[in-house]
């Protein structure tokens, strides 16, 4: 018999182990956003060769390795999903990775060289992408019927908390790298990853754990309803797939882009890869606004779905991507557009990603079968890898031998705009034929854990 509890409270309030998961995901955001931040600029600048030198990549070929890395990143999901639902279950298998990831941190801080780059981002890698549909489906585990009402809601909170992780980073870390160098600005998220993996460590008593599935999990997955929901759920993904290879060149394309931009923002030389920040820091101001002001003002017209909420997430991101055409147009002409006009891109941008983004995160837990949560949460994650393997190799495509590109200028931005346009006309088909069905945790009686939480 285990000595956790291993299904949901029979509570109507906040699960006891909310607060340590959010805890977690702040800290451990921080970690990983702020060494994202910080990549394209150090492939390009500090990168060191093996005699010591400073011997960095081209443009091209940072954007390219950023992407496969997250790329991957997004890929080593559907590893960790398995492991948890087959072998360790949720909560040992968040352990076990994050170790791994503190190692990979230690890789970056420690050599400058591409074996270092290789190495440490390779271990983060397999360690926080496997990890990301555990933690997610790890939040919705805590959840019965008697306060599923709750989940929308901890959900637009934990997105919270990964931007609030990321914001922090994001505008501490350039600045690290800057004054103090590769070591020290990769290091410090070293430290914070550290920090996240005591914290959730410390919530584990508090925590519902869900048993692993044992070998059944494959054929869960693969017949009957988990094989339906992966089916329904696929469509949707390839196409939300779209957005994120527009979304995730934020740390790329629109890092380099700042770099000839007039990155004065009220009185404040901003630094081209700090920009990056407008992004958590808009998530803190549009969840609760969209939450509480735009969903609920839309719904007296017509019924907000997740579905449409999507949709209109996607058109939304056609308009981003249209203004950093139009800014890189204006700097290929010979000007240096003022940084406010990536900002608004960011706006826009970012309220696309709180229809998209949070609304596919809740709507593949409730659609995903009980017995295998953090599989299609990992299918969900698959659609992030297949984004940037879009962008990856967009640019291996168009890159010329002797530097060049086959996309030059605003001709780069105005292709991925209308691959957004196509892809959000075919989501409304998608929307209107997609059938499918809510799984929530089942709670045990009052009886049954009277002093589960005493």
């Amino acid at each position: 018999m285990s000595k956790f509890q291993t299904s949901p409270y029979p509570i109507e309030t906040l699960p006891p182990g909310i607060p340590y998961i959010v805890g977690n995901e702040a800290a451990e955001r921080f970690s990983f956003y702020g060494m994202k931040a910080i990549l394209t600029v150090f492939m390009t600048t500090y990168l060191l060769g093996a005699n010591g030198e400073v011997d960095p990549m081209s443009d091209t070929d940072a954007k390219f390795w950023v992407h496969t890395f997250v790329m991957v990143a997004y890929f080593t999901p559907l590893l960790g999903a398995f492991v948890a639902d087959w072998l360790f279950g949720k909560y040992n298998t968040i352990m076990y990775l994050s170790v791994l990831y503190c190692f990979g941190h230690l890789a970056l801080a420690l050599d400058e060289t591409r074996w270092g780059l290789a190495i440490g981002l390779s271990l983060i890698a397999l360690g926080t992408g496997a990890i990301k549909p555990c933690v997610s489906a790890h939040v919705g585990d805590q959840f019965g019927k008697k306060n599923s009402h709750l989940l929308a809601k901890v959900f637009g909170w934990f997105y919270v908390a990964i931007n609030l992780g990321a914001f922090a980073s994001t505008l501490l870390t350039p600045w690290l790298l800057q004054n103090y160098g590769s070591q020290v600005a990769f290091g410090v998220p070293g430290v914070l990853m550290a920090v996240a993996t005591f914290v959730f460590w410390l919530g584990r008593n508090r925590f519902v754990h869900i048993p692993p599935r044992g070998s059944v999990v494959f054929r869960e997955t693969f017949t009957g309803d988990g094989l339906k929901a992966i089916l329904n759920l696929a469509p949707v993904y390839v196409l939300v797939a779209i957005f994120w290879s527009l979304f995730d060149q934020t740390a790329s394309a629109w890092v380099l882009q700042a770099e000839n931009m007039d990155r004065t923002f009220f009185g404040v030389n901003v630094l081209s890869s700090q920009i990056q920040a407008a992004n958590p820091f808009l998530i803190l101001v549009l969840v609760p606004l969209f939450s509480y002001v735009v969903y609920p003002a839309i719904n007296k017209v017509f019924t907000l779905t997740p579905l449409r909420k999507i949709g209109i997430g996607m058109f939304i991101t056609v308009g981003a991507f249209s203004i950093s055409a139009l800014i890189e147009s204006s700097i290929q002409s010979g000007g240096r557009p003022s940084i406010s006009w990536q900002i608004l891109a960011y706006i826009i941008l970012t309220a696309a990603e709180v229809m998209v983004s949070i609304t596919c995160l809740e709507f593949s837990y409730t659609q995903a079968p009980n017995s295998m949560k953090s599989i299609v949460m990992s299918f969900y994650m698959l659609s992030v890898s297949l984004g940037n393997f879009i962008t990856a190799g967009v640019n291996a495509v168009i890159s010329n031998a002797d530097g060049t590109s086959k996309l030059p200028g605003a001709t780069y931005y105005w292709f991925f705009t209308g691959l957004m346009l196509v892809a959000a006309i075919l989501f409304i088909v998608v929307a209107k034929l997609y059938s499918g069905r809510e799984y929530v945790q089942e709670s045990p009686t009052a009886e049954e854990t009277a002093d589960a939480i005493s």
